[in-house]
């Protein structure tokens, strides 16, 4: 019965369909700048161009909410994106923070997410960047 369970489940997902998304929109950073170097903790601003920011939950059109993703790729782009240290939800319509890293290099991209915390169709993500801490 468990593995009837995990086999309709795995089926019900990829039948989720997608929020529309926008060919145009795109998701940008403010800051940090793509090689910059940083002393101390980081202030990450989020930019968004033509589209719109809503907390999760709000089933707006043509609206999403930010997901940083740290030091790793972008999730699967037909399943909800994930949560843990390195994809960084921001499910309330946040457009910046401030975040602790360790010294050294790390990548950080932009994934838009729906009210669902799914990817648009098409995604709505940022070029990743290359910041340094000293």
């Amino acid at each position: 019965m468990r593995y009837l369970f995990i086999l309709l489940f795995s089926f019900s997902l990829h039948s989720i369909e997608l929020s529309p998304g926008i060919d145009n929109a795109s998701v940008y950073f403010i800051s940090p700048n793509d090689g910059e170097s940083i002393s101390g903790k980081v202030t990450v601003r989020f930019g968004l161009e033509n589209f719109g920011v809503a907390p999760a939950g709000a089933q707006i059109m043509h609206t999403g909410h930010h997901h940083l993703i740290i030091d790793a790729d972008l999730p699967p782009l037909n399943l909800p994106i994930p949560a843990n240290d390195n994809y960084v939800h921001f499910g309330k319509g946040q457009t910046e923070v401030e975040i602790d890293l360790s010294k050294g290099a790390h990548t950080l991209q932009l994934l838009l997410g729906d009210f669902r915390h799914m990817p648009h169709n098409p995604p709505i993500y940022s070029k990743k960047i290359q910041i340094t801490l000293d």
